[in-house]
């Protein structure tokens, strides 16, 4: 877009932004690719709904289809300043660092070799996503699935399917839980 000539005060408010700052506006639009938010503080932006944008992973911690699924048009939201887009000159913002992480909080309960017990929400090439906890869903391996070898995760279960688990690994860098059905006992199912 334009440099500091063209637009010196949407150029010098978001070059006084620094990466932490909570920004507070209002969700001017919702499109497939995030969410632009007008800022109480900025200036407007030249050819954008808001001087903000969110994308899409920086709108929540949860999985969620749409956008819209987490913010409304019109809707009031406080946002962490991420950094300053140089090329569309827009304050990137995420919503979901304004929030605890659940992943985080989950972990700090859970235990690997513990017993866990959930729907299977998703059925991919690899394996099986079962929900564990309120927001929390981990991934049983196709190897994990049972002790005889399958091609895939239909042979096994179906969506919806209350299945148990037993924890095999929490990577919370990478917020994953990898589950496993196979290494359930007997005795416990």
């Amino acid at each position: 877009m334009d440099g500091p000539s063209e637009n010196p005060e949407l150029w010098a408010f978001l070059e006084s932004l620094h990466r932490g700052d909570r920004l507070s506006g209002t969700v001017a639009a919702i499109e497939r690719f995030g969410v632009f938010v007008a800022l109480d503080d900025g200036p407007s932006h030249p050819v954008f709904p808001g001087v903000g944008f969110i994308t899409m992973p920086e709108l929540s911690w949860r999985r969620f289809d749409t956008a819209s699924d987490v913010v409304q048009v019109g809707q009031r939201v406080s946002c962490e300043f991420l950094q300053f887009d140089t090329t569309n000159l827009e304050a990137r913002l995420s919503l979901r660092a304004t929030q605890p992480d659940p992943f985080q909080a989950f972990a700090d309960r859970i235990a690997v070799g513990q017993q866990l017990h959930g729907p299977v929400t998703e059925l991919v090439p690899f394996g099986v996503f079962v929900r564990v906890a309120d927001g929390i869903e981990g991934l049983v391996h196709l190897r994990e699935l049972t002790s005889a070898p399958v091609e895939s995760p239909s042979d096994v279960v179906q969506t919806g399917d209350e299945v148990t688990v037993v924890v095999t690994e929490i990577d919370r860098e990478r917020r994953r839980l990898a589950l496993s059905r196979r290494q359930v006992s007997s005795d416990d199912v």
